[in-house]
């Protein structure tokens, strides 16, 4: 299935860009992590970070459907 997928902070740094399309076979975003961790070598848990699908936080074993936009939010911290 295909889905967007949206970094912040280093995340985007690291992955060298905003967001992309991509065809996944993770039905949850876990899964996807696992996938999205071994592409860009993020080398962070996903414990340490928050995740939101269609603009909502949600759980790591929510049901991903096809055209979900999935967010991978880090912890920031600033003033």
């Amino acid at each position: 299935m295909q889905v967007q997928v949206n970094y912040f902070a280093w995340l985007r740094e690291k992955a060298g860009c905003e967001g992309e399309t991509l065809e996944t076979s993770a039905a949850t975003p876990a899964q996807l992590w696992t996938e999205l961790d071994a592409r860009h070598d993020f080398a962070t848990e996903r414990r340490h970070l928050r995740v939101a699908v269609n603009d909502a936080f949600a759980d790591w074993d929510v049901a991903l459907q096809p055209g979900d936009r999935v967010v991978f939010i880090p912890p920031v911290s600033g003033g």
